[in-house]
């Protein structure tokens, strides 16, 4: 920020004149609005140490990076010609290895290192472009000399941190950014996306197997990522969400004849461009590294040239640090030229001249890893004394190869702002990544990059795993900048998509599951609601005979259980004998007889309240994580407002330990209800009727079908006399009810509005025909999916007398009730095995362009 005068630089005077001239509370309120965005989008980078295994916010420091257009200038020239230099290298040493020939590179660097990959020898590359996507991390000295640290070139992660630190920053300073020229980084996504669009129908046209593309028809491209264990799964997410990608993971492709297909519900489809996070030797089980995150034969396709791997296989041998030092003169060699950005002084061990080097110079030099195949480690040698300084010196003349030794850099530091009973500036040091992609003619740099910041002022290491912090990157243009959007520049009729055909069997699957999950959570907050009610607002001796049900149904959602209970029943027990105990999936015939469960008011209150804000047993709190789980194996389908909801509806609503109070025990109950209506909505108005929605329908349903069936049961065998409102409140009809008939719920009106009546959202029958008019639906391309299971049931239930069928004790109701349950469950098993278990069957089709 400041000069060797410590005068402010010309580009951060707007900055600082903007900060001295608004309120005191301003920066506050900023920092506010961006921890929430952070919060509410669900910002997330996984660290798999971390030993609870919750997922770690994303920390995004307010103030910019800021970089004036001269300055950047420097630094994309030399990325574009360090990425040119790596592909060529990469390029040399799986083809003709000219270099290890001419003894520029020594053959045990490459040879010795687990990233080299021979099965990769001789693969095919479209325009000769091996390294599509490439990061290089960045410091700047003191002196304001730009060094490179290090190069990402096996599947670089951060760009899509950059593209949402964007997101989030442009609110809180949008004239800032105008008055300061600030490029945009939507263009460089853009041409990513063009870029492998051209070699995806290279792939199409030219591999050995070619089916070239129709008029108009795009390549199909996928994100291969190892799932939502992986550290910058969000970030995946993100990407594919923003890039239009379908987040495929190994299990979703298959190889067939050496070609590469996407397993959909419509079939298989041909893929031709895979943008991988997936580490190399974990990307293919059959001839690379035995893993379940990979495709086995996708060695072979990429060799054959039917499918472009992004980066291609083989590529994170360029990520030795032992490879720094022979840079310059490859540079000279290959591209006739020196390096525009010097790496920071590197030496590799395994040359007997640089050992000797290292050990007379280990107080100022940083040793890692020289092979990616090693334990991670960082030893600085100015910590290293006495016999510990021996035996590390012994080590490194035991094994040289091994080593690589990096000159400690001073970074340079730059301001960021800081909370709390002191806010303001600080120092912290910095480091910068920047992102290139290739294309047609050359590589394109992104104008920005993410900016990674030390933890604390006397780090000397910067890195996310650590908790370190990040910010947004701003770089000036000389004039004022075009706006760049990722939509295409014309569409023609036959770009017009109606359907989602690349939908995975695995995506719908957990589309499915986020119905039932979401539906769930919504059963389990009514059911308590209503139970905690009696709790508070009725003596135990004024309750009626509704009560023993309540809390029998309690039980077989397993919100009481008899395991659990905090201590022997005492004066004023309840005693509650069920037929079943268990979760949805138990049916009432399945379930057999339990013993009598016995319960105090206090035993009650406790397990309810502990199953409302705890997720250590079932209940509410234990349900949301169950549906945020299964939500984050579908964040690219969703939309930014609704991860805002889902974040919202798990957000702790009590310290961990604390027993929340009767108000604030309805008050979360109240919330999760609502916030579990605004997800409805968004899944009835926000989302296209395409098949994933159609099977998160279906998923709902089924949920809700099943809950209704077991509560109704119980309530037919529960006293005749009990009152009926608790019901009502359950099925959230009590309002329908009174405004129907203004009187006091009785049998007859109550279940014919629960069970036949066709406008009732939460009636069986209304389950039951969405249920079949969805899969009707489905039935059209895809054949019978089970309609047949629930159709003959729907003509039962519509065919009941409600005069003489529709009252309290029917067993042939509570029997058709308990086959409505028995079916559903029978259903979804049904479309499991259909749709998820994928086999090739005739129903099954196959396209190959």
């Amino acid at each position: 920020m400041l000069d060797a005068a410590k005068v402010p630089r010309a580009h951060w005077r707007a900055m600082l004149a903007n900060l001295e001239h608004e309120a005191p509370d301003m920066m506050r309120q900023r920092l506010e609005m961006v921890q929430r965005q952070v919060r509410e989008n669900g910002v997330t980078y996984n660290v798999p140490a971390d030993a609870d295994g919750k997922q770690r916010p994303w920390d995004l420091n307010v103030l910019p990076l800021i970089l004036p257009h001269e300055e950047w200038s420097g630094i994309e020239a030399a990325v574009i010609q360090r990425a040119t230099l790596l592909n060529r290298i990469l390029g040399d040493v799986y083809g003709k290895q000219e270099m290890l020939r001419e003894g520029l590179l020594p053959p045990a660097l490459v040879h010795g290192h687990a990233g080299f990959l021979r099965p990769c020898h001789g693969m095919r590359h479209h325009d000769d472009i091996a390294l599509h996507f490439y990061a290089v991390d960045l410091a700047r000295a003191p002196d304001g000399r730009w060094w490179v640290l290090a190069d990402r070139t096996q599947a670089p992660s951060g760009a899509g941190y950059a593209l949402e630190n964007r997101s989030i920053i442009t609110p809180t300073f949008p004239d800032l950014l105008r008055e300061l020229k600030v490029q945009p980084l939507s263009g460089f996504f853009r041409t990513m996306r063009d870029s492998l669009e051209h070699w995806g129908r290279l792939c199409a046209a030219k591999g050995d197997a070619p089916a070239p593309l129709r008029e108009g028809e795009m390549p199909l491209i996928v994100l291969l990522t190892p799932g939502p264990r992986t550290a910058s799964y969000y970030e995946q997410a993100y990407l594919a969400r923003y890039l239009g990608l379908p987040l495929v993971e190994g299990g979703d492709l298959t190889v067939r004849d050496g070609v590469v297909y996407l397993k959909t519900l419509a079939g298989l489809h041909r893929v031709h461009v895979i943008m991988r996070r997936v580490d190399d030797e974990s990307c293919d089980p059959l001839e690379l590294q035995s893993s379940m995150l990979g495709v086995a034969g996708l060695t072979q396709a990429a060799r054959r040239g039917n499918v472009l791997v992004a980066n291609s296989l083989g590529s994170s041998l360029l990520e030795s640090g032992a490879l720094l030092g022979f840079l310059p003169a490859l540079s000279r060699r290959l591209l006739g030229e020196p390096l525009k950005m010097p790496s920071v002084a590197t030496w590799w061990c395994g040359e007997p001249a640089a050992l000797e080097a290292v050990v007379g110079n280990l107080d100022r030099l940083v040793i890692k890893p020289g092979f990616s195949q090693l334990p991670p480690f960082t030893v600085f040698g100015q910590d290293l004394a006495g016999a510990a300084r021996t035996d590390f010196i012994a080590a490194l003349r035991a094994n040289p190869n091994n080593y690589v030794a990096q000159e400690l850099v001073r970074l340079s530091q730059a301001p960021v702002w800081k909370a709390g009973p002191a806010p303001g500036l600080q120092a912290r040091a910095i480091g910068l990544r920047v992102f290139a992609c290739a294309t047609p003619n050359g590589y394109a740099v992104m104008p920005g990059g993410l900016t990674r910041v030390a933890t604390g002022p006397d780090a000397r290491v910067l890195t996310m795993q650590m908790g370190g912090a990040s910010k947004d990157t701003w770089v000036q243009a000389r004039a004022r900048v075009e706006v760049h959007s990722l939509q295409k520049r014309s569409i023609t009729s036959a770009d017009l998509v109606r359907e989602d055909s690349n939908l995975s069997s695995r995506v719908a699957e957990n589309l499915l599951w986020f119905g039932r999950h979401a539906e769930r959570c919504d059963n389990i907050a009514r059911l308590l609601r209503v139970a905690l009610t009696f709790l508070f607002n009725v003596r135990f001796d004024q309750r009626g005979a509704e009560w023993p049900t309540v809390e029998a149904l309690c039980i077989w959602f397993q919100l009481l259980d008899e395991e659990r209970k905090p201590a022997a029943p005492a004066s004023g027990q309840v005693q509650a004998q069920v037929q079943g105990q268990g979760g949805q999936a138990q049916t009432q015939s399945q379930a057999g007889t339990q013993p009598a469960a016995i319960f105090t008011d206090a035993e009650i209150e406790s397990a309810l309240l502990l199953a409302v804000v705890s997720p250590t047993v079932p209940g509410l709190a234990r349900q949301q994580q169950q549906l945020h789980r299964i939500a984050g194996q579908l964040h690219e389908r969703f939309s930014v407002d609704n991860w805002r909801a889902l974040n919202r509806m798990v957000q702790p609503a009590a310290p961990p330990g604390e027993r929340p109070s009767q108000s604030e025990v309805m008050t979360i109950l109240d919330d999760a209800a609502a916030a579990l209506m605004t997800l409805a909505g968004f899944a009835l108005d926000g989302m296209t009727r395409d098949l994933g929605w159609r099977f998160m329908s279906i998923g709902r349903r089924l949920e809700r079908l099943q809950f209704q069936s077991v509560v109704l049961q119980r309530a037919l065998a529960m006293d005749e006399n009990g009152n009926l409102d608790w019901l009502l409140e359950l099925s959230d009809s009590i309002i329908t009810y009174r405004a129907r008939y203004r009187a006091q719920p009785e049998w007859l009106p109550v279940l014919d509005l629960l069970l036949r009546d066709e406008t009732n959202p939460r009636s069986i029958l209304f389950q039951i025909h969405g249920i079949l008019g969805t899969l009707h639906k489905i039935a059209q391309t895809h054949g019978d999916c089970g309609e047949h299971l629930l159709a003959p049931l729907k003509q039962e239930l519509i065919a009941l007398e409600p005069g003489t069928d529709l009252n309290y004790g029917n067993a042939m109701l509570s029997g058709l009730l308990n086959r409505i349950q028995l079916a559903s469950a029978a259903l979804s098993e049904q479309i499991s095995v259909q749709f998820f278990s994928y086999t090739d069957n005739g129903q099954q089709r196959s396209r190959t362009s």
